[in-house]
């Protein structure tokens, strides 16, 4: 069964396949805080917090009636993607790289590249973006 998103059929946020990926690394993301040190929950409490901006922004963003607004919540989810990833390097960097810190740090690359193909579809930059790489 193809679902919307293969089919391009975006109903509603839950539909985008940024925001889906958004919520599968607040799940990560909540994996590698419930394994950092006690005395490292002021940085636990500020992940979660910024990853769960991530998804709520693209959701929120996707609820208003205007593309400006709508640009303005995935500019705010992408600079909170940024502090999670910035937090995670930190993470991997103090306590050592683990399958979850990687595949979150790979999530956030992916979500980067979701929300940004998002922003360039809202402002129609997709084929302007496409003539510039075929000169480049």
């Amino acid at each position: 069964m193809a679902s919307s998103t293969m089919t391009g059929s975006i109903r509603d946020y839950r539909d985008l396949l940024a925001w889906q990926k958004a919520m599968d690394l607040a799940v990560e993301v909540d994996i590698v805080c419930d394994a950092l040190p006690t005395k490292y929950s002021y940085l636990s409490t500020q992940m979660r917090r910024a990853v769960n901006s991530v998804h709520s922004n693209i959701a929120e963003g996707n609820g208003r009636f205007s593309r400006s607004d709508y640009l303005r919540f995935l500019s705010d989810a992408n600079g909170s993607l940024r502090e999670v990833e910035s937090d995670l390097a930190f993470v991997a960097r103090r306590f050592g790289r683990t399958k979850h810190t990687r595949d979150a740090l790979a999530l956030c690359e992916l979500v980067a590249k979701l929300v940004a193909g998002l922003v360039r579809s809202l402002r129609g930059d997709r084929k302007k973006e496409e003539g510039d790489q075929d000169s480049a």
